[in-house]
């Protein structure tokens, strides 16, 4: 029964997705041609022009795209996890009118949860084509990478989500984008490897789950090994995400029952 419902959860947003899915599709595609186009192809010309010598001897645009592949998900994921989140508890209240019906809190935090991978699955498959095209990645090996690029996305959606549904307003949303979405963003892996950072920073960084999951991204689309075992960093990632559901089960629980 609850697994039913929580489906019914997932089809609400797709019923609702209906009326804006142009402006995010049209996002989905020009976003990885734009960061493709300037970061791999600018900024990749003149890194190409010195040594590759640190990113295992692939030319600068092939390194970047599964990297910026796990980045954006992540960034996917906690935007899911963020303002549609209190947009459903504070402003519109959709979440507690829900409640008048079979749909449970934990139904509410799983269906979003689940609506969330949809779209970071979609959102990865379109730039894994993209980046195909712009001979960044074999399609096939991109495929694989795609993987973990959305249990990150779900694990930042949850433990985002988790922080959202404990929010009185919106201010701390803003602040959650500018001090930790955006510095994991820059920091974690994407745009060049860790092993540049100070030695404090590099070991701080072998803890964020987004790292874990660029590792994975990257060792499946080149068919190489990541840094440090397969096991800890599919350990990390899937554990981020499960201990994230948990919490945000427990938040939206605590939350909407008052």
């Amino acid at each position: 029964m609850a697994r039913a419902v929580t489906l019914r959860v997932v089809e609400g947003h797709a019923r609702q997705y209906r009326h804006t899915w142009r402006g995010t599709t049209f996002s989905t595609l020009v976003t990885p041609v734009l960061f493709l186009s300037a970061m791999g192809l600018g900024l990749g010309s003149l890194v190409d022009a010195s040594a590759t010598q640190t990113l295992g001897g692939v030319d600068y645009l092939t390194w970047l795209a599964p990297g910026l592949l796990a980045a954006a998900a992540m960034q996917n994921g906690a935007g899911d996890g963020s303002f549609p989140v209190i947009a459903g508890i504070k402003w519109e209240k959709t979440y507690q009118a829900a409640l008048n019906t079979p749909v449970r809190p934990a139904d509410l935090t799983l269906g979003n949860l689940l609506w969330a991978v949809v779209r970071a699955s979609v959102a990865a498959l379109v730039y894994v084509v993209v980046a195909t095209a712009f001979g960044a990645m074999h399609l096939g090996r991109g495929l694989l990478a795609i993987a973990p690029a959305v249990v990150t996305a779900a694990g930042f959606c949850a433990w985002i989500s988790a922080v959202t549904a404990q929010m009185k307003t919106d201010q701390g949303l803003a602040a959650i984008q500018r001090f930790f979405v955006m510095p994991l963003f820059l920091f974690a892996g994407t745009f060049f490897p860790v092993s540049q950072l100070p030695d404090a920073i590099e070991r701080f960084v072998w803890l964020v789950p987004l790292w874990h999951g660029v590792e994975l991204a990257r060792a499946l689309s080149l068919g190489t090994t990541p840094t440090g075992p397969w096991g800890v960093h599919v350990a990390v990632v899937v554990g981020f995400l499960a201990l994230g559901v948990v919490l945000s089960v427990w938040s939206f629980g605590r939350r909407l029952h008052r």
